[in-house]
C-alpha cells in the first residue's frame, strides 16, 4: 500500500511540473500570437476650420524654368545698418522660377524659401539687367535688379548658386531668351525677336 500512496504523490509532482511548463508554454504561445488589438479611439477636433484656397498669384503664368539654387544678397546685416559694411548674406534656398504671363507675355523671376515658402525674390526680367559670372565660381551668377519680394520696391545685388556649371549655363540661356523677348516687348515689337 505504501507504493500505491507514493504514486499519487509522484503524479501530483508531475502534474505540478506540467502545469508550470504548460503555463510557460501558454505564455510563449501568447507572445508568438499576432497582436490583434486595434485601437478604436476617435478624437473629434475642438475647433473645425474651413478649408481656405491659397493663391500664389502664379496661376495666370506659365512656368518656363524651375531649378534649385541658393540665393545670396550683397547687403548690410541688421546690426551693421548705416555703417556701409556690406557682405554676402544667404537669403535661402529653393526653386528659382522664370515665369511668363499668359496674357501680357511678360517675364519675371520668382523664388520662395524651401521650408517656409516665404517669397525671397520677385523681379521683372528687365532688359537692362546685366548678369555676370561670380568671381572664381562657374556655378553662380551675380546681377543687380529691382526686387519686390519684401513688399516694397528696392534695388538688390543678388547671386544665385547652382549645383553644377551645366545647370548654371542652362539657367543663363533661359534668362537671356526671356530678356530678349522682354526687350522686344518694351521696344514695341509685340513679340519675340525673329517672329516678324
Amino acid at each position: 500500500m505504501a507504493e500505491v500512496e507514493q504514486a499519487p504523490a509522484a503524479d501530483a509532482e508531475e502534474q505540478a511540473k506540467l502545469a508550470a511548463d504548460g503555463g510557460a508554454a501558454a505564455a510563449g504561445a501568447a507572445d508568438d500570437a499576432p497582436d490583434t488589438f486595434e485601437p478604436s479611439a476617435v478624437y473629434e477636433p475642438v475647433v473645425s476650420l474651413p478649408e481656405v484656397e491659397v493663391k500664389t498669384f502664379e496661376e495666370e503664368e506659365e512656368e518656363v524654368l524651375k531649378m534649385r539654387c541658393k540665393l545670396y544678397c550683397f547687403s548690410e546685416k541688421m546690426l551693421d545698418r548705416g555703417t556701409g559694411k556690406k557682405e554676402w548674406n544667404n537669403k535661402g534656398h529653393g526653386d528659382v522660377k522664370i515665369l511668363k504671363h499668359r496674357e501680357t507675355q511678360r517675364y519675371r523671376m520668382l523664388m520662395r524659401h524651401e521650408q517656409t515658402m516665404k517669397l525671397i525674390m520677385n523681379q521683372v526680367i528687365d532688359p537692362r539687367i546685366t548678369m555676370i559670372p561670380n568671381a572664381g565660381n562657374d556655378r553662380s551668377w551675380v546681377w543687380s535688379a529691382w526686387d519686390f519680394s519684401s513688399g516694397e520696391l528696392e534695388e538688390l545685388c543678388l547671386a544665385a548658386k547652382f549645383s553644377t556649371p551645366e545647370v548654371a549655363q542652362e539657367f543663363r540661356a533661359v534668362f537671356d531668351r526671356a530678356q530678349a523677348e522682354m526687350a522686344a516687348l518694351t521696344a514695341g515689337g509685340g513679340g519675340p525677336p525673329g517672329a516678324g
